[in-house]
């Protein structure tokens, strides 16, 4: 008899898109299509809450989804602790200090995990992508509406780092910088872009020597274009899940029953 697959629903919220898929859990791979919707104007709680249960909707839908309930993971860009949202950012003020695992929970019908978006974008590379089998330290860097961060040690989370909001030569908080939209919402090319990039990776490499970077987010897929122009000692690699990263993470975080 074959083995059956473990499955799992992963559901990445970010500023500019909630998307999410059925992931096979022993493979690190999407079972049929990643849906995805457009992020409600402000990200306000009411309209996420909508949002994440239209696609759940469509995932359920698809004809690879099992009739009986799977485990389920959201992430969502900000500092979570025990199912509480602290911070908010590119997403409404009112997540701050809400029970945002109880309200996704009540509103799915099933309990469910829910991480920082970095933090589970890291756990999937650690564990299905470009830094599986590494047992050293690694930082997952997310380049995308904002900057994100997950610090990852002999495959152990070390959750909520939020790294991207350093404040370093003279601008508080560093991803209104140098994230990805910066780059788009001011025109820079690859190589103005990097000489803002450059100085934040050396400040990490400083505060904390990892022995590998490794890039995820939207931009991950066009990787070969830039990354050699950051100008560091330390290896920087693209992200093999590329922008389902988060999804993929969320979901096996979600069949761990994390906290």
């Amino acid at each position: 008899m074959a083995k059956q697959r473990r499955l799992g629903i992963g559901i990445d919220i970010g500023g500019t898109g909630i998307k999410g898929g059925l992931v096979d859990l022993d493979k690190g791979r999407l079972v049929g299509e990643r849906c995805k919707v457009k992020t409600p104007s402000g990200a306000p709680i009411e309209p996420v809450l909508e949002a994440v249960t239209t696609v759940l909707d469509e995932i359920r839908a698809q004809k690879k989804a099992p009739a009986e309930p799977v485990p389920i993971g959201l992430c969502m860009p900000s500092i979570v602790v025990h199912g509480e949202s602290r911070t908010a950012a590119n997403i409404d003020a009112e997540w701050i200090g809400a029970p945002a695992r109880t309200l996704f929970s009540t509103t799915i019908g099933q309990p469910v995990s829910l991480v920082n978006d970095a933090d589970a974008a890291g756990i999937g590379e650690v564990r299905y992508g470009a830094a599986k089998g590494d047992t050293g330290s690694v930082m997952v860097i997310t380049l995308g509406t904002g900057i994100g961060s997950a610090l990852i040690h002999g495959g152990h989370l070390f959750p909520n780092t939020e790294l991207g909001h350093l404040e370093l030569d003279g601008h508080p908080d560093y991803e209104r910088y140098a994230s990805a939209r910066a780059m788009e919402r001011e025109g820079l090319d690859y190589p103005e872009w990097c000489k803002r990039l450059t100085p934040y990776f050396r400040k990490l490499e400083r505060l904390f020597a990892p022995d590998e970077f490794i890039i995820s987010g939207g931009v991950s897929k066009r990787a070969d274009e830039f990354l050699p122009l950051i100008d560091i000692d330390t290896p920087i690699l693209a992200a093999k899940l590329k922008n389902n990263a988060g999804i993929v993470g969320a979901a096996a975080l979600g069949a761990d029953g994390w906290d």
